[in-house]
């Protein structure tokens, strides 16, 4: 064999099998058809995130004279802001070469296409290993009648890049977490934003309570927000895209500059020759069969990430990829662990483990601590008024069972909650764990207390 193990696709998950493999010893080779790191780095998680940031300092300038500082008008250079979206991206991908040299996996460029269970072909070369792991990841999902047109109809890729000028009005179909950035995006450059999602709420995999609160605060912002609303078609105008929806029973027309299909992604199974390898792939795009261990029904080709199974995000490839290559090298692992997810918003939406509905239907006796943001020092001092962290827990044990919040950092204190869970924490550790004071997570101690009924800050509910 020419490899011990081939890796293909070079994003979150695929780097980070690679890297670990060859940590363990094994001699790595990692296919990559297009820019190093993927989606994610490329044209995904890291620039949404870098544009967000932009639209945070931008609202942040325009704020500050309610703080007694006035900065003026700011000015959008949309130059300015590609290149130094590009200039993170590119720092992020060149350290993942970096660490492809450094601990010597093999980066082989182009298509890979399986021609058998330990062959894989890669521009006209073929190359053998003992071991695979497919790490081919997503692509965006779209809408029949809604083919992408550059400047007019456009996917996550496309939004990425703003153009000469913000458009006037903004329309984005679907209220997940891809739609919900750029509408936060695009509104914070300027753009008349409203988001038609076609399910009841915003957000359809958070917590309710959750969900509600975050929509609150978007269409505090500006944000047009149309929820239980079918997109039925469109067609180009003389004042833009003329966008059809039923909403109530109703047809009526939205008018738009840009539109951006935001309705899910799909993974990348096809076209990767697997049944000449024996691996089974669902008619979606998935890999039909993924154990603990991440195996496919042929055991030495595993599938990690978004091929793989859902929750589509990168951090769940990250230790699908570790558990893949361990597993790969001989070391008794398995995956098995909750994922965290957050919309990257502002404010920010982040859960962890089972929503109530969902703690409910699995048959636990709920007990919810809550702990609103207005009743929290440090985010007075932040000029937030509003946000809200909610625990589920376990009423019989008292074991933390999910995690939801809205409001400032949650991405980065939704990690606490992972951690007690994993650990099996209770409502009662949360409580007497001391937070430091004044903070925004100082508020989960406080939901812990309050689902005890002994919450300082607020009123308790009688038990």
């Amino acid at each position: 064999m020419d490899f011990d193990l081939i890796v293909v696709g070079s994003g979150p998950g695929g780097y980070h099998a690679a890297i670990r493999a060859a940590q363990l010893g094994l001699n790595v080779a990692c296919v990559e058809k297009g820019d190093v790191g993927g989606v994610c780095l490329n044209v995904g998680c890291i620039p949404t995130k870098a544009l967000l940031h932009v639209g945070a300092e931008l609202r942040g300038a325009k704020s500050a004279k309610e703080f007694g500082i006035d900065f003026g008008e700011p000015k959008v250079d949309l130059g300015g802001i590609e290149a130094w979206k590009q200039k993170v991206v590119g720092k992020q991908t060149n350290g993942v070469k970096m660490l492809f040299r450094g601990n010597k996996v093999t980066l082989i460029e182009g298509e890979g296409r399986f021609t058998g269970p330990n062959e894989i072909e890669v521009a006209g070369e073929k190359h053998t290993a003992r071991s695979f792991i497919v790490a081919t990841g997503s692509r965006p999902a779209s809408i029949p009648g809604f083919e992408l047109e550059e400047g007019r109809i456009i996917d996550s890729t496309g939004a990425l890049t703003i153009g000469d000028e913000v458009p006037k009005r903004f329309l984005v179909i679907g209220a997940g977490a891809i739609g919900l950035e750029f509408a936060d995006v695009y509104h914070s450059l300027g753009s008349e934003v409203t988001v038609v999602e076609l399910l009841d709420q915003i957000a359809g995999a958070a917590d309710a309570d959750a969900a509600k609160e975050l929509r609150k605060a978007l269409e505090k912002r500006g944000i047009t927000i149309l929820t239980s609303t079918k997109v039925l078609g469109q067609k180009k105008g003389k004042k833009g895209t003329e966008v059809e929806i039923e909403r109530d029973g109703k047809k009526e027309t939205l008018v738009a500059d840009r539109v951006l299909v935001a309705v899910g992604r799909r993974p990348n199974g096809h076209g990767l020759g697997l049944e000449a390898a024996g691996v089974e792939v669902d008619e979606r795009g998935f890999v039909k069969v993924v154990n603990d261990h991440m195996q496919t029904n042929v055991p030495h080709i595993y599938a990690i990430g978004d091929v793989a199974r859902a929750p589509l995000l990168a951090h769940k490839a990250m230790k699908e990829g570790l558990a893949a290559a361990e597993h790969a090298a001989g070391k008794p692992t398995a995956y098995d662990t909750v994922v965290p997810s957050v919309i990257y918003t502002d404010p920010e939406l982040a859960s962890v483990g089972m929503t109530e509905e969902e703690a409910k239907a699995a048959g636990y006796e709920v007990r919810v601590g809550r702990f609103p943001l207005l009743a929290s020092g440090r985010a007075s001092t932040l000029g937030v008024d509003s946000g809200v962290i909610k625990l589920v827990g376990d009423a019989k044990t008292d074991l933390l069972l999910g995690f939801h919040m809205v409001g400032p950092n949650a991405g980065d204190i939704v990690s606490e909650a992972a951690l007690a869970i994993e650990m099996g924490a209770t409502l009662e550790d949360i409580a007497l764990t001391q937070h430091p004071h004044p903070t925004i997570s100082e508020g989960v101690m406080e939901a812990a207390e309050h689902a005890h009924g002994r919450a300082i800050h607020i009123a308790n509910r009688r038990r």
